[in-house]
């Protein structure tokens, strides 16, 4: 199921309440000129059987849940013009290709992955970071692919979906990350845009945008980034993440991003 806009009384516990509901969707009617940003597609990561990075406490596909789903509302609320498509509105699975296929079919002209970071090695490490599909720098940014890549064992028949893709392979990684997005610059630019609002807007500590090989923004063909909101390893992150205030913060900031590369693109007219 996707998620259209408007929702109705809806948490994270509830089934999702629609007024519009669509299986096979179609895109919205081209209004105005080639850069208008109708279409945004907002992805909790995880879900489901997925869970995420995981604590005693907390799991990261409730936490970003959440956050995508305050930020849906603010952009419907600010902007009733911009077609809003949840990848999932409840803790349920969805497969990665299956997310990239979603923004495609509805032709989205911006796909926003919400993730939340971890580190085994170190619980001191802090920060926001986006992503956008590129050639890692680092092992930091592979391992990061890695980990958000790995979901796909899940997945039934995975190796065709992925034409023969492994999760496990820092080859396979380099690989996909050679892969040429189109829209290379404008994910940069959006994705910059998103750091900076975390600092300016949520006080939050940017790691800077980064790039790595995601299955998850391989096959979008629209600008499309992937934000890890902060470290669960972290406590005092773990803490903020998973209160009201921080994902209504983290949500706040994202939005503040939107709204500034929407106004950007439209104003090139």
């Amino acid at each position: 199921m996707i998620l259209v806009w408007p929702l109705l009384a809806l948490t994270v516990q509830q089934q999702p309440v629609f007024q519009d509901t669509i299986a096979n969707s179609q895109p919205a009617t081209p209004e105005g000129g080639p850069n208008r940003l109708r279409t945004v597609v907002i992805d909790p990561g995880h879900g489901g059987k997925d869970p995420g990075c995981m604590t005693k406490r907390n799991r990261e596909s409730r936490i970003v849940l959440k956050i995508g789903l305050q930020l849906a509302r603010q952009i419907k609320t600010e902007m009733p013009n911009v077609r809003v498509i949840l990848t999932r509105a409840s803790d349920h699975f969805v497969e990665l290709a299956e997310r990239s296929a979603i923004a495609n079919r509805n032709r989205a002209d911006l796909f926003i992955s919400i993730h939340v970071n971890a580190n085994a090695q170190s619980s001191r490490l802090y920060g926001t970071e986006t992503y956008t599909l590129g050639l890692h720098k680092t092992e930091g940014n592979l391992e990061v692919a890695k980990r958000e890549n790995s979901v796909i064992l899940q997945e039934a028949n995975y190796q065709q979906t992925y034409k023969g893709f492994n999760p496990n392979s820092p080859l396979a990684h380099i690989m996909l990350a050679n892969y040429q997005h189109a829209f290379m610059g404008s994910s940069i630019n959006f994705a910059e845009k998103v750091e900076r609002s975390f600092n300016s807007n949520a006080e939050r500590h940017s790691r800077g945008v980064k790039q790595a090989g995601f299955v998850v923004l391989w096959r979008t063909t629209m600008p499309s980034v992937l934000v890890e909101t902060g470290f669960l390893t972290n406590p005092n992150e773990e803490a903020y993440l998973a209160s009201e205030e921080g994902q209504e913060e983290i949500a706040f900031a994202l939005f503040k991003a939107f709204a500034q590369y929407k106004q950007e693109i439209e104003s090139a007219d």
